[in-house]
């Protein structure tokens, strides 16, 4: 028998970090929407080369999603050859204004996590900060490391991280 809190994940650390918290999503699509009226399918392709492939919301998410945001008349939904034509509403324009800051800290999560992703596609990249983990945890972790050493290892990092930002 499972746990409630579960969710049909079954060993310990297979789980993923939920990749947006409750009610990202809504603001996420409100988003995307304000730029463009869309289409349940194309929200869940916008939505998964925003997050660079890492979230592909399934359909059993977006339609709730957007029965949500329709119920609370921030988008709304016409015809278009057949299919559904979604568009932002004024309330939901006037909504995802005043949620502009925390639409920032999910653009700026999502970004952290891209700029993470690009540099392990590049093996040697992928490479070199395996070393520098291994060698860090090795250093830090296992052997006795005085205060003096841990501040020296943490100027290291800082002198490297400064090198980096100033390259041209």
């Amino acid at each position: 028998m499972r746990h409630p809190q579960d969710h049909g994940h079954h060993e310990h650390g297979s789980r993923r970090p939920r990749f947006f918290g409750h009610g990202d999503l809504r603001l996420v699509i409100l988003d995307l929407l304000s730029r463009n009226a869309s289409h349940g399918y194309e929200l869940i392709k916008a939505i998964e080369q925003l997050t660079l492939g890492h979230y592909t919301p399934s359909p059993g998410v977006i339609y709730p999603t957007l029965d949500f945001l329709q119920e609370q008349a921030f988008i709304a939904i016409g015809e278009d050859g057949g299919r559904k034509k979604i568009a932002i509403t004024p309330a939901g324009m006037q909504w995802l204004a005043e949620n502009a800051e925390q639409l920032g800290q999910i653009q700026a999560r999502i970004k952290a996590r891209s700029v993470g992703y690009l540099l392990r596609q590049d093996p040697q990249m992928k490479r070199a900060l395996d070393n520098f983990k291994a060698v860090l945890d090795r250093k830090v972790n296992q052997e006795n490391v005085s205060a003096a050493q841990r501040e020296q290892i943490i100027a290291v990092i800082d002198r490297a991280a400064l090198e980096i930002s100033q390259l041209d």
